[in-house]
């Protein structure tokens, strides 16, 4: 099972021939830039289309503190992404309450487990909007 950095490398090889598709759902590779580093950071995410925009869950399997990637992009919002063989970059955004709910049950679809990721944490699971940039993705 391809977990990691090892699934960013393969997936990148690959253009997502191998890590696109994973456990019976779908992944994205998200590279944030580090808030205290400057450095870049890839993580492969679970994602749903969703219109022209893409949702991620900043869920650290349920975790009290959120993940270093949602941090990263909290301090700068504009990230890369790949979907497949498909590079853009798109800013990033946590979903407001009013919208939230509606992606929730979409991500969950995707990943029953989330629910229970919120179930055993006190913190509020992020849904992060990804926005691709002008003329970008589809």
């Amino acid at each position: 099972m391809l977990f990691g950095e090892e699934h960013v490398r393969r997936y990148r090889e690959t253009d997502g021939a191998e890590g696109h598709d994973w456990l019976g759902t779908t992944v994205l590779i998200l590279t944030t830039t580090g808030r205290r580093t400057g450095k870049r950071h890839s993580t492969p995410l679970i994602y749903r289309k969703y219109g022209g925009d893409y949702l991620v869950v900043a869920s650290k399997g349920g975790a009290d503190a959120h993940p270093a990637w949602y941090l990263n992009l909290q301090a700068n919002p504009e990230v890369g992404v790949q979907v497949l063989g498909e590079k853009f970059t798109a800013r990033a955004r946590t979903a407001q309450p009013a919208e939230k709910q509606e992606m929730w049950r979409e991500m969950a679809a995707t990943w029953r487990a989330y629910d229970d990721y919120q179930r055993n944490t006190r913190r509020e699971i992020p849904v992060v909007v990804l926005e691709p940039a002008d003329g970008q993705a589809g």
